[in-house]
């Protein structure tokens, strides 16, 4: 081969992924341009005033396309799928109880983005902020608003390799004392203390006494659903095979998600309620594979994320695994039912 032969097919080949890279920019340039228009059959949303004190109304991040994506909008709770009114806040996972919000957010930098958890008051102005350690996957207010939870995946433990951890930290709304990790509470695992670098929580769920929780605990490649004593810092495994829990809003059963045998990896999970009297699981009418922790629409209906066209859809199913499940919203995440 001679030098020009070799010439050319290096300013070929340049040209090449410059056409490459150029088309990606205008293409993703495109998409972000369409991201900003309301799409043709999407819900309809306006701005207006949206509260944590209302009765009856269902809080969630709308992910419709528009001028309004990502910020908290309400509907009624009965009329999930109406008209929505957005807030101008902008989350990126949402909770709320008893006039208390939590709100996670991303803070874009120039190089890279960071995250924050917002404690709201009823009218969605910032109480505190805290620093939060990676990408927010989950958020939560206990019943009585006085305390909240968030999880986030985080890299650099030397136990995950190349993949990521998490971290879940509570913190007292009224105090602002913050538990930055789960992980400096004592662990009870079958009976018998129990310590392991590998540890890892996610998914807190509060009981109504203002000291009870519920979460995830992972090690040694299992998870475990925990109850936890905020007074006494300890947890203590009480099922196994347990992600993401959501306690029923009487305290009695646990909605979670399980890894099913004979599914693929990335699509294991199925979801079940664990009776916490009897310890019996029922397995829910949802046949496909649910990576959210579930809310409580009331004793009957647990209310979950599934993907959709516009990011992600909310889904209800019978919670006593009768019934078939059924799609009550589009493009929106992250609900909370306000009683």
């Amino acid at each position: 081969m001679t030098v020009r032969t070799r010439v050319l097919i290096l300013v070929s080949a340049v040209a090449v992924l410059a056409a490459v890279g150029l088309a990606s920019v205008l293409h993703a340039s495109a998409r972000a341009d369409r991201r900003n228009h309301t799409q043709a059959g999407g819900p309809g949303v306006t701005p207006g005033t949206v509260t944590l004190r209302r009765p009856g109304r269902l809080v969630f991040r709308n992910m419709a396309w528009g001028p309004h994506r990502d910020e908290l909008t309400s509907v009624p709770a009965s009329a999930p799928d109406a008209a929505r009114t957005a807030s101008g806040l902008k989350c990126l996972r949402f909770h709320a109880a008893s006039g208390t919000g939590v709100c996670l957010q991303a803070v874009h930098g120039p190089v890279s983005d960071t995250y924050r958890a917002l404690v709201l008051d009823a009218r969605l102005r910032t109480v505190d902020r805290y620093d939060v350690p990676g990408i927010p996957s989950r958020a939560r207010v206990s019943p009585t608003g006085h305390f909240a939870a968030w999880t986030a995946f985080v890299g650099g433990d030397s136990y995950a390799g190349t993949d990521f951890s998490t971290r879940a930290a509570i913190v007292d709304t009224r105090s602002g004392e913050l538990i930055p990790s789960l992980e400096a509470f004592r662990i009870v695992r079958d009976g018998r203390p129990y310590r392991a670098a590998d540890v890892n929580f996610w998914g807190v769920t509060f009981a109504a006494d203002d000291r009870t929780f519920y979460a995830t605990l992972a090690t040694k490649g299992r998870t475990y659903l925990v109850r936890g004593d905020l007074r006494r810092r300890t947890v203590t495994t009480l099922h196994a095979n347990v992600e993401c829990p959501s306690l029923s809003p009487d305290g009695t059963r646990v909605a979670y998600k399980k890894r099913a045998a004979g599914l693929p990896k990335d699509a294991p999970w199925r979801l079940y309620v664990l009776d916490l009297r009897t310890m019996r699981e029922t397995p829910l009418a949802e046949p496909r594979s649910v990576d959210d922790q579930a809310v409580w629409k009331d004793a009957r209906t647990v209310v979950y994320a599934l993907p959709g066209d516009y990011g992600a859809d909310l889904h209800e199913v019978p919670a006593d695994g009768s019934g078939r499940a059924r799609r009550i919203s589009s493009a929106a995440v992250s609900p909370a039912y306000l009683p």
